[in-house]
């Protein structure tokens, strides 16, 4: 331990006996150091923050969610920092004087980017905008006033961009979609145009709407059901020819007792089963049937008789035959009429076999202009009623919390810290610089360090001999020293006041 005692004193004596040289080098360093401080430009920084707020219920009807609405308020965040909005804030602030040309302008918006910060806090309705100006060719007062004036022009632009930046989007939106309909328009005119004229060429043949083979198959099905109709038409029309036949145009006279003769009464029975729509096979149309034929044979049927009277029963019989017949008819001519329509077309397809593709062509380019038409008039209602719910209804609420202020203090460099640790560095260089040079000079403090030098035992060493006229001597050296060092100092906090009497003037 005593060793190490020893040692550490010959280092401090060492670097005493050089003390001038390294006050020499703290003065160097320290008068360097303050003036790089000094060149360094204050940066004066203004802070805003604001709030925005895009909770709407009516927006939440149209379908603009909360999440597209934060959306759209981070893409206005992000694209603060543009080009175009950096121009702006250049040429509407105190950064336009000065300027010359484009270039100057480039040069200011690429500084400007780099000093502007805006960033959401943990609540995404908060956002922070700072701006920083630190300009060497402009005074402090210049710089808090430009920091100020940039901050506010951010948030100038950035309520722009949410809240009348809406409706320029929105109208321009609406006028391109409105161009698109109007073309969609024409195009559908011109290709329905095109229809009409194919439908008069070819397809008018036929009843009924669609392609060629679709009027075909349904004019198809139509004779199939027509078929069926005439069938039972001609069943029908047969049944009434049946009953017409077995049926008296005229019934005969009364008998001597004043009523209708046996026959004439079991014709008029028959005659109204038939009317009910009974069949020759039904038992009691039968049985009416043998009672007449067994009156005719025994001639009961004139006894008595006087002239004889129509029978109510065949005229309706005979009215319902001719509708039968005119049914028939009717069915006859349809099927007659869609049969050569039909076979008309399917000539035609034989000798033009590009009929059916072409038509297809046609209505599958209609389909796809008015499916395009449809959208884009929901889409242009749609853009229209959202542009009106951001713009008319106020669903962005926009407020600034704390306004942008001008800056009183600089916030870089922290200039007394900066001066205080310069003065640290330049005497610990000083005193590197004397302890460097202790090593390098090739001296014996101690007796001890001789010996082991040069391996010989010393018998003794002498101390220094110092007269009166050299202590006095050391004495004054030792009052320059002392108010050499102090005046480092005193230089240093004479800095450190002038640096706050300075922001205070600011």
């Amino acid at each position: 331990m005593a060793g190490l005692y020893d040692e550490l004193l010959v280092l401090l004596h060492g670097i005493w006996s050089r003390r001038w040289i390294a006050l020499g080098v703290a003065w160097g360093v320290a008068m360097l150091g303050w003036l790089g401080v000094a060149l360094i430009p204050n940066s004066y920084e203004s802070k805003a923050r604001v709030y925005v707020s895009t909770q709407s219920l009516l927006e939440d009807k149209v379908g603009i969610t909360q999440v597209q609405s934060q959306q759209e308020l981070e893409r206005v965040r992000s694209t603060l920092a543009s080009a175009k909005n950096l121009e702006k804030v250049v040429r509407e602030t105190d950064l336009s004087q000065g300027i010359s040309g484009p270039r100057d302008v480039a040069a200011k918006i690429s500084t400007l980017r780099e000093n502007i910060t805006v960033m959401s806090q943990a609540d995404p309705s908060m956002i922070d905008i700072s701006a920083v100006s630190a300009d060497s060719s402009l005074s402090d007062g210049a710089n808090a006033r430009i920091a100020q004036q940039v901050a506010q022009k951010l948030i100038d632009i950035f309520q722009e961009e949410n809240l009348s930046g809406d409706r320029t989007q929105t109208k321009q939106s609406i006028a391109f979609l409105d161009e698109q309909v109007a073309e969609r328009a024409k195009q559908m005119e011109a290709a329905d145009q095109r229809r009409v004229e194919f439908a008069q060429r070819y397809v008018g043949l036929l009843p009924g709407a669609g392609s060629i083979s679709q009027r075909m198959d349904a004019a198809r099905m139509e004779i199939n059901q027509i078929d069926s109709q005439l069938v039972q038409a001609q069943s029908a029309l047969s049944a009434m020819n049946g009953q017409l036949a077995g049926t008296p145009q005229s019934l005969p006279g009364v008998g001597a007792s004043g009523g209708p003769s046996a026959l004439g009464q079991a014709q008029s029975n028959l005659a109204g089963m038939r009317a009910r729509g009974w069949t020759a096979n039904h038992p009691d149309v039968i049985a009416a049937q043998r009672e007449v034929d067994a009156l005719r044979r025994q001639g009961g049927g004139s006894a008595g008789g006087g002239g004889g009277t129509p029978n109510p029963a065949y005229l309706s019989i005979k009215s319902m035959q001719a509708e039968r017949a005119a049914t028939v008819q009717a069915l006859s001519a349809r099927k007659a009429q869609l049969q050569g329509d039909l076979n008309a077309m399917m000539a035609r397809q034989v000798d033009e076999p590009g009929i059916a593709s072409e038509q297809e062509k046609l209505d599958r380019d209609y389909e796809v202009l008015k499916t395009q038409y449809d959208k884009l008039l929901a889409d242009r209602e749609e853009i229209r009623l959202r542009g009106e719910v951001k713009s008319e209804t106020g669903s962005v609420q926009f407020r600034v919390i704390n306004p942008p202020s001008v800056p009183t203090a600089p916030t870089a460099p922290n200039r007394p810290l900066l001066l205080l640790g310069v003065l640290i560095v330049g005497i610990g260089a000083g005193v590197g610089v004397a302890f460097a040079m202790g090593q390098l000079k090739g001296t014996f403090p101690t007796a001890a360090r001789l010996e082991r030098a040069i391996g010989l035992p010393v018998a003794g060493s002498i101390s220094q001999a110092v007269s009166a006229t050299q202590v006095a001597v050391e004495k004054q050296r030792m009052k320059w020293f002392a108010g050499a060092s102090g005046g480092l100092a005193a230089v240093c906090l004479l800095l450190i006041v002038v640096e706050f009497v300075q922001r205070g003037m600011a």
